[in-house]
């Protein structure tokens, strides 16, 4: 399983319910890393999206206890659960894509962590697990630095070791 997620300096990922930065060079990113794969999210992340609607062209699958069925996507409440449903896809089609609690209750089911690295620090509520600082985890590719509207940025792969 993968994460895909954009995080500033201090592994911020969103304030009151939205994402902190909106870079379109992310977006079109994570368009291309998730459709026609298989997208894990929990309420608050299918909540924020566009008319609180499961992403097109995706498999998608919310990890809640509160919510018992969605229009176009599966519920599980548990991650165990999650991992008994995909047992047979394939690990490189499986995206987790928030939010805090959702990534790190899917970390250890993970092998692949792509990060858009925002280099700027934010008033962030939701973070994401340090990577950086976590020995189980390494850097295997970083794109050169890029910039929209002054905000500097790069992506970033991390693998478990």
């Amino acid at each position: 399983m993968n994460i895909i997620a954009s995080a500033d300096i201090g592994w911020g990922i969103g304030r009151g319910g939205e994402l902190l930065y909106h870079i379109p060079e992310d977006m079109r990113y994570f368009k291309e890393m998730t459709t026609g794969k298989t997208v894990i999210m929990g309420r608050a992340t299918l909540f924020s999206l566009p008319g609180g609607k499961p992403l097109p062209k995706r498999r998608n699958i919310i990890l809640s206890t509160t919510l018992d069925e969605v229009e176009g996507a599966e519920v599980c409440k548990t991650p165990a659960e999650i991992a008994a449903l995909l047992k047979d896809e394939k690990s490189e089609d499986i995206f987790v894509i928030g939010g805090e609690s959702v990534y790190r209750d899917m970390l250890p089911f993970c092998d692949t962590a792509y990060i858009t690295r925002v280099e700027a620090m934010s008033e962030a509520d939701r973070h994401l697990v340090n990577l950086d600082d976590s020995p189980d985890w390494e850097v295997v590719r970083r794109s050169p630095m890029y910039a929209h509207n002054g905000v500097c940025f790069k992506f970033v792969t991390y693998k478990r070791k």
